[in-house]
Parts: C-alpha cells; sequence; structure tokens
C-alpha cells in the first residue's frame, strides 16, 4: 500500500526510468503515510539558490529530477563548486542526524529541479522512530563523508591542469557511460568546481586539445573513452609517484 500511495504523493514518478524510480522507492521504502503526507512537490529554475550556509534547518529537500551542486564561500569569499547530486540524498540530513542547527553549505540547482521537501520535524520523527531509516541514513552520510574526503585528498596534490583532469575523470565516470561526453559548463564554473583561476583553466584547455585528450565544438568539451583512459592512466601515475 505504502508503494503505491507513495506514487500518488509523488505523481513526477512516472516520469522517471526506471533506475530512478527503483532509487525513490527503496529510499522511502519503510516511510510512513503521515510522512509522506508532510511531502510537498517544488520546481526550481537552473541557477537557484534554496539553501544557504548557516541558515537555520527547517526543511529536508531531496532531489526528485534534476543535479544540484555544493557550494563553499568560506575560502577568501570564492565560489568552490565542490560536489554535484542528482541521485537520491536527503539535503539537509547530515544536520538533522548530527544536531546541527544551520546548514553546513549552500546549494544551488544546476539544472531545473523537481525537489521534494519534508519539513524537518517530520524527517526527524522519521529517523528516531524507524531503525532502518536512521541506519539508511547514517550509511549515506558516511559515503558521503568518504567520497568527499578523497576527493578533497587527491585535490590537494594536484595543481593546475592536473587538477582539470581529475575533475574531467570524475565527470567521465560518474556520467560518461562510455559515449562522448559533453563537459558541460562555462570557464567560470570550470574553475569554481575546481579551485583553479579561469586563465588556468582556458589553458589547461588549450594544452589538452593539443594533445588530443579532448575535443572541441565551439565552446563546448568532448571527452571519449580513448581519451579518458589516457587522462587517466597520466593521473594515476602521477598519484602513484
Amino acid at each position: 500500500m505504502e508503494k503505491k500511495y507513495l506514487h500518488q504523493v509523488l505523481p513526477f514518478m512516472k516520469d522517471l526510468n526506471s533506475q530512478q524510480r527503483e532509487q525513490l522507492e527503496n529510499y522511502f521504502i519503510s516511510a510512513p503515510v503521515w510522512l509522506m503526507d508532510s511531502f510537498k512537490i517544488v520546481e526550481m529554475e537552473k541557477g537557484f539558490t534554496f539553501v544557504r550556509e548557516n541558515a537555520p534547518v527547517d526543511t529536508i529537500y531531496i532531489i526528485g529530477k534534476g543535479m544540484i551542486k555544493l557550494i563553499d564561500y568560506r575560502i577568501y569569499g570564492i565560489a568552490f563548486d565542490y560536489m554535484r547530486f542528482d541521485g537520491i540524498y536527503a539535503m539537509g540530513g547530515m544536520e538533522v542526524v548530527m544536531d546541527l542547527d544551520t546548514y553546513r553549505t549552500t546549494l544551488e540547482t544546476v539544472t531545473p529541479c523537481t525537489m521534494i521537501t519534508i519539513p524537518k520535524a517530520q524527517f526527524e520523527k522519521w529517523l528516531k522512530t524507524d531503525i532502518k531509516a536512521l541506519k539508511q541514513e547514517a550509511k549515506a552520510i558516511g559515503e558521503y563523508l568518504l567520497q568527499q574526503g578523497r576527493t578533497g585528498r587527491i585535490f590537494l596534490f594536484l595543481q593546475g591542469s592536473d587538477r582539470l583532469s581529475m575533475f574531467f575523470i570524475q565527470m567521465y565516470e560518474q556520467y560518461g557511460n562510455g559515449e562522448n561526453f559533453n563537459i558541460r559548463g562555462t570557464r567560470q564554473e570550470l574553475a569554481e568546481q575546481t579551485g583553479l583561476c579561469v586563465k588556468t583553466i582556458n589553458r589547461a584547455v588549450k594544452k589538452f586539445e593539443e594533445d588530443s585528450l579532448i575535443s572541441r565544438q565551439g565552446n563546448k568539451i568532448f571527452i571519449n573513452e580513448d581519451q579518458y583512459l589516457r587522462m587517466k592512466a597520466r593521473i594515476s601515475e602521477i598519484i602513484e609517484q
């Protein structure tokens, strides 16, 4: 009954592919009806900041469709886009589990998004009354922190074009699917995602193209599987050293 009711309260699920639907169903597999009754569906346009760091935690956000990015402004006021999400993850869930009163990062949409919002009080009640839900949330938080820490350690030892290479590798592994993959984003957005300046990004892109590590069509950057493998072999050698 609960799965059927989930589809009733989240009608956009019929437009998702089978994998996306399954992810949502599995995430809310033990969700009670009173929790699902608290859901609200919010449509957000691209580039919309829906959570700001240090704002009071009052709402939990879960991506139904689209992609968001996590931004850190703390270092010299520079925007550092350090992670992107398009999967099922409770934005604000970590703060609830850790008893934090304010959001610990800024969240902005990368694409138009369909977002599921849950009042903090209802989400917190669910975790306190459902050990499976609490374990699921703790596991998701652990995986997120592990990925963030690993990425941070790698980026710490990479400079300039090598750092951009690592970013391209991660994007291809996450979204490429063995195809000719379009690295989306302006030069400024690439700078924010890697912590590099735009000038360094431009030099690196030019060098990558000269070395046939990327392809370009106008301002668009493409990477195929062979280019990805060559780039990964080069970065793996640097990391091993």
